[in-house]
């Protein structure tokens, strides 16, 4: 049986569980869903988290503007978070490898078949990729997307299955729940311009996106006829649960 790819981006709040540091006990809960579900389904990984792991450890003094100094702690925390991601996928049997990339590379054609071959021999060898934007090199992500137009735009390349986006909500809420101070989860959207009315933009403590960057990724998916789901990340089983369809979420169709 064809196994189902998945490409699932997980972003710095959930990472760190919206604290100041990577919790080792999230990345744990992944890597317990994703050896339950290796048996149906193959996983890429879009990974934010170098900043905040390097926050941990360093604090740089610069008289450099705040990108350069975010890219310094990209450079810093990186290894250390693959470092992170491979001894703890390692105890469920699960094996690594760190992939960085950067929107030049999906400029041309050349580029874009490496990463499609190189992911693909991965990924046939029982490894999951890890992705991050090559922060050192490339400015738009640490100040505009949090990696969720990144793993569209590699899901797009990739053609995928399903693209997942792991947040801290249960997906998308209603804009009138919101302004109630009830949210509500729009369970499933067929159409997308109304599901832009729905959108309350709000930049998350660590990542620089927000639901609006993670609707944007949706449209980039949606024209590779993707679907997307966004899902609490924060919530233990988070995967399994929605494989289960036993919490609320959002699909894309």
């Amino acid at each position: 049986m064809k196994k189902k790819r998945i490409l699932l981006k997980i972003g710095s709040n959930t990472l760190t569980k919206e604290t100041d540091n990577i919790s080792r006990g999230k990345i744990e809960d992944i890597a317990d869903q994703i050896a339950k579900l290796q048996d149906t389904c193959e996983f890429i990984i879009v990974s934010s988290g170098a900043i905040a792991v390097a926050k941990q450890f360093v604090k740089l003094e610069s008289k450099h503007e705040e990108v350069f100094v975010k890219q310094a702690l990209a450079s810093i925390g990186q290894p250390h978070l693959i470092r992170i991601y491979q001894e703890i996928f390692r105890e469920y049997g699960l094996l690594t490898s760190q992939c960085l990339l950067s929107y030049s590379d999906f400029e041309k054609q050349e580029s874009k078949s490496n990463i499609v071959n190189t992911i693909n021999v991965l990924v046939q060898n029982n490894y999951i990729p890890i992705i991050n934007e090559n922060d050192t090199v490339a400015t738009d992500e640490i100040k505009f997307g949090d990696n969720d137009r990144l793993g569209a735009l590699t899901a797009s390349l990739l053609g995928v299955d399903l693209f997942i986006i792991a947040t801290n909500t249960n997906g998308i809420y209603t804009k009138e729940s919101i302004n109630n101070g009830t949210p509500e989860t729009i369970t499933e959207v067929d159409n997308f311009d109304e599901l832009r009315k729905q959108v309350v933009d709000s930049k998350s403590s660590h990542g620089t996106g927000g639901m609006q960057s993670k609707i944007e990724a949706a449209a980039v998916a949606r024209k590779s006829n993707i679907e997307t789901w966004i899902l609490n990340g924060l919530e233990d089983h988070f995967l399994v649960n929605a494989f289960e369809n036993i919490t609320a979420f959002t699909k894309i169709k």
